[in-house]
């Protein structure tokens, strides 16, 4: 393999050690004043991305660009940025104040490989805000692509890329010709902190910006969200006397015998 360019996708969410809370509305969650990072999931895809680049550059086999895209808002390059101090060449922000379903990112995605011809897409497998695992699939139907999602082992070939990949009933591994999509999954590698001179450095790495109308892309959502609520408070537990007394309570009370 000589010269690869991979395409990393990212999101910015609220940080997953924020206590999440509904907004007033019931509308959404509230974000205003809240930590965001990026999306745990992408950071692997980052990562991986960048462990692909210096496997290559070790062995001398080749060299990788690695390319980070987000869509949505303007602060979404703070995402950005963070990519390109762990080790990303580059960035592409696509900006958008609006709502971003997972049809739409694929789409806006799909135009943004168009223009970029990556060899590989790597997605984390879902968003920690909206938990929709979609994206990365909806994006390989629109590009006709192959896909290898819930990756826990990434192995590149000569044009071609071995994933053992998390499944129900344990671990599967496929091949698949290159180009094509590799979602994330927690156990694939951890992320490197990205070091200060890295940091620096970062802000000086281009970063390119479209809008979705740039792209000829309709982001117009399919679904609307009619209500959130927060989860039940848990009930406090009970201390029973015998064996007997727990299996009448489970049956009786929690109803789930």
């Amino acid at each position: 393999m000589s010269n690869l360019r991979i395409l990393v996708a990212t999101k910015r969410v609220i940080d997953y050690a924020v206590k999440i809370r509904v907004n007033a509305a019931g509308s959404a969650v509230e974000t205003a004043n809240v930590k965001h990072s990026m999306n745990p999931f992408d950071e692997i895809g980052t990562e991986q991305a960048i462990q692909i680049k210096e496997a290559l550059a070790k062995s001398k086999t080749g060299t990788a660009e690695i390319v980070v895209v987000s869509c949505g808002p303007v602060k979404s390059q703070e995402t950005l940025r963070t990519a390109l101090a762990m080790g990303a060449d580059r960035a592409i922000h696509v900006d958008s104040d609006e709502e971003l379903q997972p049809l739409a990112v694929a789409k806006l995605l799909r135009a943004v490989v168009e223009k970029e011809k990556p060899d590989m897409v790597i997605l984390g497998k879902q968003a920690i805000d909206d938990d929709s695992n979609q994206t990365g699939q909806m994006l390989a139907g629109l590009l006709n692509w192959p896909q290898a999602t819930f990756a826990s082992k990434v192995e590149l070939g000569d044009k071609s890329m071995t994933v053992t990949r998390e499944v129900d009933g344990g671990v599967e591994t496929v091949k698949t010709p290159l180009p094509a999509i590799l979602t994330t999954d927690l156990r694939l590698n951890v992320p490197r902190y990205a070091s200060l001179p890295n940091i620096m450095k970062a802000k000086k790495k281009p970063l390119a910006k479209f809008t979705a109308a740039d792209l000829g892309v309709d982001i117009k959502p399919r679904l609307q969200t009619l209500k959130i609520v927060e989860p039940a408070k848990r009930q406090g537990g009970k201390i029973v006397e015998s064996v007997d007394d727990l299996v009448d309570k489970l049956k009786n009370e929690a109803k789930v015998l």
